[in-house]
């Protein structure tokens, strides 16, 4: 089992609303793998558009996004999200076999510390909570307090991938399975106008549409490069990652999905639902859903891609986002 880390949780009570000369506007951005870029389009929208952003949620991804953003650090990581590579991304990974999860995750939460340092939730210029999942009872928990680092990670700790993170008597994982696009824990945080990203909007099993070459000014099959990529990284970093490599490349003869694949597809299958079933019953003043269908789970290098479908998306609402902010002035 993965070394245990201790995270402060606070209670789910509301917090009292900010005194602002406008509503109070808060930010749902919810979970979706390599789509989350998307998030940072549709905040760089808002944001040079002058909309306001009072508050943040964020589950998984959309924590990620989410929590740097509130660090004053979201151009920081969109320069590191339109660098990603392959091979760049194949060296976060620090294999965790036989543990809790795929990767140990230490690498990614060194990731996170680079952009957030050593801040706290509760020192942030801009209020962020991130949710995560109870394996113990099943329900969302939302973290308030506490290493804004260790709060992204819990959050981030999708099962089978990511070792979970211990809270207490409790271990946490990623809270797209509980609350995948968290519009409640904006409305618990005052907010008066809240804006959602979903990103779980169609996105069951389809055919492979082309898409860009991995690297530039190669031509080799994405299969190829994906698996020559993979064997670099086990030539790098000895026999444990030999044990991983057959799970994780998929040869141009094999059309069989990868381990990573099954895992994620089945996950964001079940928050799919999740998600139709919690906006149904609380629905945001907005939702904004980038159309980034097209982009695999894992794909995190296709960052630009994500980024200016977000960018559309929050483009196509600001009139009436912009409206409804001056209605309630």
């Amino acid at each position: 089992m993965a070394k245990a880390r201790r995270l402060p949780i606070d209670d789910v009570s509301p917090s009292p609303p900010a005194l602002h000369s406008h509503p109070t506007v808060g930010l749902a951005l919810g979970s979706g793998s390599a789509r989350g870029w998307a998030h940072i389009g549709v905040i760089q929208t808002l944001r040079e558009a002058g909309v306001p952003i009072d508050c943040v949620a964020g589950s998984s991804i959309g924590a990620l996004v989410g929590g740097v953003f509130c660090a004053g650090q979201l151009d920081a990581l969109a320069r590191e999200a339109r660098h990603l590579d392959w091979r760049r991304l194949v060296r976060m990974l620090d294999i965790a076999l036989p543990r809790s999860g795929l990767l140990a995750g230490e690498k990614i939460t060194a990731f996170i510390r680079q952009l957030t340092g050593e801040r706290t939730l509760t020192t942030l210029s801009i209020p962020f909570w991130a949710v995560a999942t109870s394996l113990r009872t099943g329900r969302e928990v939302w973290i308030r307090q506490g290493p804004v680092v260790e709060a992204i990670r819990a959050s981030m700790s999708m099962p089978g991938i990511l070792t979970p993170i211990r809270s207490g008597s409790q271990w946490l994982v990623d809270g797209g399975l509980a609350n995948p696009v968290p519009v409640s824990v904006c409305r618990a945080m005052g907010a008066d106008i809240i804006i959602a990203v979903n990103l779980n909007a169609e996105i069951l099993l389809r055919p492979e549409k082309p898409h860009p070459p991995l690297a530039a000014g190669t031509g080799a099959p994405r299969s190829r490069q994906l698996h020559h990529t993979f064997r670099y990284y086990w030539q790098q970093r000895g026999k444990q990652f030999r044990q991983l490599l057959p799970l994780l490349s998929r040869r141009a003869k094999e059309p069989s999905l990868s381990l990573f694949e099954v895992i994620l597809y089945s996950l964001h299958v079940m928050q799919d639902r999740i998600t139709r079933h919690r906006l149904a019953a609380d629905p945001p003043d907005f939702l904004i859903t980038p159309a980034v269908r097209q982009i695999q789970l894992f794909e995190f290098h296709r960052a630009d891609e994500a980024i200016a479908a977000g960018t559309r998306a929050a483009q196509a609402l600001l009139p009436a986002i912009r409206e409804s902010i001056e209605r309630a002035l």
